[in-house]
This record gives structure tokens, sequence and C-alpha cells, in this order.
């Protein structure tokens, strides 16, 4: 029997206001094993990780390591106790070399000077470990992305790390790569070292893994053995066998002609869709896992990454260069990131709402632009003091409804909207898809992308399941359960 090297026992996590990421979960990994944490998205388990990284503070609940309760205050404090966490987005500083990166932090020394020699020793040895074929001097940002994930795992290794926790390591990786990272997960759990592994697929667990825990709804589910679970169970456990389907309004049939048509597009990472189309007055839900390409597909309609194909807006060929020219053809972006991609935060409202519209005409009269902006906002039911207020003072729901103000007054008819309720309390996501319904009854076209199927399910005359670039499968909500649905996007497959 192997020891437990890490027990999270009940812990919980509440964000203010009153959201609840986690409710008494719990955890066991032992030493030496893979062990994979699955759920669909929003299950918990971004929070959880974090918790375990020392990011996030829990609520409740206790982490026990190795035997001893423990309380972690920062990250820095989880690496000094052997757990570090490789993220999705690796936090590799680009400029430096790899042995710079890998001692980052706490490179040996002497007299307050750094031992460059033992550090180029240690670095050579972790790399070595890790097999890697390229040299600690070499710059970070001249590597592959394989290469910057074996980076990663070395770098856990000078921390002399007992749980190294890889979240979607497979997402950048292509099949050669994966196999060459699964190759050092072998040797290290051959040595002791545990390994946290999540992804949405289920074939890498099964090649990679010894147990599963699944989250749902953020608690846990039960843990498993991998090779006695079948993927029906599995996907059972993610979904439930039982639960009440989201209410969906009675909806009006779509009648509008075709807006948009893609044929073909084909862009970087693996994306391919084909025969998607969006008419007037009708919204398109895009689930699917992370990564799925739900976001690269809604920024090259909008001009912003490069992609090939074949696609017809309001009848005539449509290949953006650039998003001024989807600007120019009547078509708006709602960023996944509102923040930094959709908003100048420091900048007053009117401004933020006007900025598409005065883009040709920057001596256009500040009066102008508010009388401009008023009545599309008071249309949004937006609360805000005065115009002149600076939109970061706005509450996050408000704040999406001036992303979206700022189409409207530029007359924008066909509407991306990518994750537009992330970050929302319950009230400003149902504020939310009552205007993304407004919108479509007075004729626009609305492709929304999110994670929250539960939402789509609710709001959308029809949704397509991307799976790795693709779009696999297209389903009508009123005829068809959740659950078909969200079984697709697990298993990749097209279920009628």
């Amino acid at each position: 029997m192997r020891r437990n090297i890490l027990t999270v026992q009940n812990v919980s996590k509440t964000f203010l206001p009153n959201i609840i990421a986690l409710e008494s979960a719990s955890l066991e990994v032992q030493a030496g094993e893979v062990h994979c944490l699955l759920g669909a998205n929003g299950a918990g388990k971004s929070t959880l990780l974090k918790i375990i990284a020392g990011a996030f503070r829990p609520t409740g609940g206790q982490l026990v390591l190795d035997g001893k309760s423990i309380e972690l205050r920062s990250p820095a404090e989880a690496s000094r106790l052997g757990i570090s966490m490789i993220y999705q987005e690796l936090d590799l500083v680009p400029q430096l070399t790899v042995e710079q990166n890998l001692f980052l932090g706490h490179a040996p020394g002497r007299l307050g000077m750094i031992d460059h020699k033992a550090r180029r020793q240690r670095a050579t040895e972790a790399l070595k470990r890790v097999g890697a074929n390229f040299p600690a001097d070499a710059r970070v940002e001249t590597l592959s992305v394989a290469n910057q994930q074996l980076t990663a795992i070395a770098r856990s290794l000078t921390m002399d790390a007992k749980i190294i926790i890889m979240d979607e390591p497979s997402a950048s990786l292509n099949e050669t790569e994966l196999k060459s990272v699964f190759e050092v997960i072998r040797e290290l759990v051959k040595h002791g070292v545990a390994i946290v592994y999540v992804s949405h697929r289920l074939g890498e667990l099964r090649e990679i893994g010894t147990r599963v825990t699944v989250l749902r709804g953020g608690k846990t589910i039960g843990t498993y053995n991998i090779a006695d679970t079948s993927d029906d169970e599995l996907v059972t456990a993610i979904i439930g066998k039982e639960r009440s389907l989201i209410e969906r309004q009675v909806r009006k049939p779509v009648t509008g002609k075709v807006a948009l048509r893609v044929n073909r597009l084909c862009g970087a990472e693996g994306l391919n869709i084909s025969g998607l189309d969006v008419r007037w007055g009708e919204v398109v839900g895009l689930t699917g896992l992370n990564g799925s390409g739900r976001t690269s597909f809604l920024k090259a309609l909008f001009g912003a990454h490069h992609f090939e194909g074949d696609i017809l807006l309001e009848e005539q060929s449509f290949h953006p260069r650039h998003p001024a020219d989807s600007i120019r053809r009547g078509i708006g972006l709602v960023p996944e990131n509102r923040k930094t991609e959709g908003l100048i935060l420091h900048a007053p409202i009117y401004k933020n709402a006007t900025l598409p519209s005065m883009r040709q005409n920057w001596l256009t009269r500040h009066s102008l632009q508010k009388q401009r902006t008023a009545p599309v906002l008071q249309s949004l039911s937006t609360k805000y003091g005065r115009p002149e207020q600076s939109v970061v003072q706005l509450s996050g729901g408000n704040q999406q409804k001036v992303v979206l103000a700022k189409w409207i007054i530029n007359g924008a008819r066909v509407l991306l909207l990518d994750e537009p309720s992330r970050g929302l309390d319950i009230g400003a996501k149902a504020d939310l898809y009552n205007l993304v319904d407004r919108l479509a009854e007075d004729g626009a076209a609305v492709l929304v992308a999110s994670s929250e199927l539960e939402e789509l399910y609710a709001a959308c005359d029809a949704i397509w399941v991307f799976h790795e670039g693709r779009n696999i499968g297209r389903y009508d909500p009123s005829v068809t359960d959740r659950d078909t649905i969200l079984r697709a996007t697990i298993l990749g497959e097209h279920h009628v």
C-alpha cells in the first residue's frame, strides 16, 4: 500500500459576494502515483488546485502533507514544502535562460552572491532527469512549447518537489511531444514523486493515470481506479444521473435569412470549422472544453487571428485581415477578457461606449458622444452615475453592458460574444441573456461562446459542440436534453 502524501479534507472556498466554488471537497494523493482530476467546466478543479498550490486560502477544511496539517499562505510557502504547480499558461520568463528560470528565486549562492558554477551544474542535472536535449543556457523564448513544459517540470525538481500539479499540460502539445512528457512523468513516479494531472481527455487519463477523482458542482463525487472504470461510468460521475433540466423560455421560430455562413475556416493550433451558419434573429451557442477552439474561431471571424477559408457575410465573400475589416462589415466582438481587451478601464464610460464609432473622427465633440451613449446605456438598463465616470468604477455586469453598447452604437448586426457572463453574479447573467434575446428579436445575428452549458441551453436557438478545434455536432436545445450535449463535449462524439 502506498502512503498518502497529501490529504485534502472537506475543503470549501467561498468568494464574495456569495459564490461557492468548493463545498467540502476531498482528495487523497499517494506518493508515486499519477492522480487525475476530472470534472466539467466550473466543477471547482482550478479552485482546488490553487488552494493546494497556496494561491488561494480555503474558507474551511484542512490540508495534510506527510501526516502534518498545513496552512499555506502563499505559493512560495507551498514550494518550500515540496508542492509545485505547472500552470496551463506556463509561468516562465521568456527572455531569461533555462538555467535562470530553473532557479528563479532560489538560486544557490555564497556570501550573498549567486554561485553560477553550482547553478549550472544543478540545472544540467535537472534537465538530464527530464530527458531534455537542449542546453541550460538556451533562452526560453527559443524553445518549443514541449521543451518549455520540460523546463517547468525541471524547475519543480530543483525545488525538490514531492507533488507536481500539472494543469491541462496537453492543451498545447502535439501527440509526439505529449509522449515525451508522459515518459518524464513515468520516470518521476518511479522515484516517489506524486503527480496531480488535470485533463478533460479520458484517453489521456487512461494512458498515464492510476486513479481519478471527479468533482461536480464544487463537491467530490468519488475516486475511482481508472483501469476498473468505464468511460460511461466516468461521464455519469461528471454530469450526474439525476438533474433537473434548465428551464428554457419558449422561443419564437427563427425565420431570418442566413447572415453569416462558414463553409470552411482553418487556422492555427488545428482550428478546422465547417458548415456553421447563423441567421438574422438567431442566437447560436458554442460550447466545448477549454482549448476546444471557440475563442480562436471568434477572433478569426473578427479579423484578429489569421485563417484560410471560405466565409459568406450577407451572401458576399468575407475574409477579414484586421479587426477594422470586420467592424466595417458590421461585426462586433465582446472578448473573453473585457478588462484587458474590451475596455479602457480608466477612461470615461462615454469614451468607451463610442470608441469604434468615433475611430475616424477623433475631433467629435464630447457632448455628441455623451448624447449617443446615454440612450443606449439606458436601453441596456446600465447602472452608472455620470457618463464622465471611469468605467473601472462599474460592476462587472455594467462593464459588460458598456462593451455591448459600443457595438450597438456602432451599428453592429453580427455580434460575437466570448464568455460574456464570466465574473457576473446570477442577476447580472440573467440581465445579460435577456439583453441578448432582445438584440436577436431586433434582428441581430448572435454567436455566443460559453463554458457554462446551462446558460447556452436556456438562451440559444442552436448549440454547436466544439472539440479540439472542430465543430463536431449541432444540437437543437428544444428537442435535445442537456446531458446529451455535455456527453458530446466530453467524449468528442456527436450523439443525435
